[in-house]
């Protein structure tokens, strides 16, 4: 009896370990594929910052291995950022033989949305975002400090803010998630609108440089993508009804 009430747990260990097996490998490939050009892609990722710098002023490095790790560090996060498709396949491979039918229609498209939606939160903040951080912050120097900033540090400051408007754009996601789960409802969150939209400008205040621009460019977004969430949530009925239905 003990060994026939094992063997589904066991059979579990052993798929998820085979699926983070194969993630893991998936980012190692890639890792070892762009570990050449890691200084390039350091380069790519320091230039909307050293494009604004003044005349003669540089990114320095006050480690003698920061020149070599940082750009190392970075590579690891690029093989991440790129190897999400697969790991959240995997993820799904996993997850998806103990779903409903109607579980799996649900929870496919929010799990290519997520992934999507991240990927669109770091290009703003690459494209859009950072070009006015970085020309406020430069512009912003009193007269005879020079600029250097340490090429570490701005890694973990950038880093950072990907991670922030990724996470951030994530909020459609959100509220397809609690109106379906019956927290809450499209109706509910529509009374509550003004509370989130200042919400919305409080966190671009916590998560940005302080500026207007920069806090703005976070938190605009943030509301329409709230308002995007509530429009595509009226398709998600809540599960209880869907139990019930079923």
């Amino acid at each position: 009896m003990s060994v026939d009430t094992s063997q589904p747990l066991i059979t579990h260990l052993v798929e998820l370990r085979n699926r983070l097996l194969k993630a893991v490998i998936c980012v190692l490939v890639v890792f070892c594929a762009l570990v050449y050009w890691a200084n390039d892609i350091y380069t790519l990722l320091a230039n909307p910052l050293t494009e604004r710098l003044p005349a003669g002023a540089t990114m320095i490095a006050t480690n003698v291995v920061t020149p070599f790790f940082t750009p190392i560090k970075l590579t690891a996060v690029v093989a991440v950022f790129l190897s999400v498709p697969f790991i959240l396949y995997q993820i799904w491979a996993f997850v998806a033989p103990a779903l409903y039918k109607h579980e799996k229609r649900l929870v496919y498209p929010l799990l290519v949305s997520s992934t999507v939606l991240f990927y669109i939160g770091v290009a703003f903040a690459y494209y859009v975002v950072f070009p006015l951080i970085f020309g406020f912050l430069t512009s912003t120097a009193p007269e005879g400090v020079v600029m250097a900033t340490d090429i570490n540090s701005y890694l973990d400051f950038i880093l950072t803010i990907f991670l922030a408007f990724g996470i951030c754009f994530e909020v459609p996601v959100a509220i397809i998630l609690l109106c379906w789960s019956g927290i809450t409802t499209p109706a509910d969150l529509r009374a509550k609108r003004p509370y989130i939209i200042v919400a919305a400008f409080v966190i671009g205040m916590l998560l940005t440089p302080p500026d207007i621009f920069s806090q703005t460019l976070l938190a605009v977004p943030m509301w329409l993508l709230f308002e995007i969430g509530l429009l595509v949530s009226r398709f998600y009925t809540p599960k209880e009804n869907e139990e019930a239905a079923g």
